[in-house]
C-alpha cells in the first residue's frame, strides 16, 4: 500500500508531531512562527492534509526539544512490523 496522508503510518506521525507540540506546552501560531511558516499550514499538517517534508520534520521536533532522531526512534518503536 503506497503511503499517503491516510496511510496508518503518517496518521501515527502526525499523531506523535501533535503529541510533543502540546507537551512542550506551544499553540500552533507559537510553533509555526518558530518555524517560519503560516499557523494554517501548522494546522494542515497535523489534520492530515499536508505532508510534512524531512526538513520541516527536523525543525518541529527541535522546536519541541525532542531530537529528530530519537523522534523517529520512538515512533518506529510503536509501530510494529513497520519496514526498517
Amino acid at each position: 500500500m503506497p503511503v499517503t496522508v491516510h496511510h496508518p503510518r503518517y496518521h501515527a506521525l502526525r499523531s506523535a508531531m501533535v503529541a510533543w507540540r502540546k507537551a512542550v506546552g506551544l499553540s500552533q501560531v507559537q510553533l509555526a512562527q518558530q518555524l517560519e511558516v503560516g499557523q494554517s499550514y501548522v494546522s494542515k499538517i497535523e489534520r492530515g492534509e499536508a505532508y510534512v517534508d524531512v526538513m520541516l520534520f527536523i525543525d518541529w521536533c527541535r522546536a519541541c526539544g525532542i531530537e529528530p532522531g530519537t523522534a523517529l526512534d520512538r515512533m518506529l518503536a510503536a509501530q510494529p512490523g513497520s519496514v526498517r
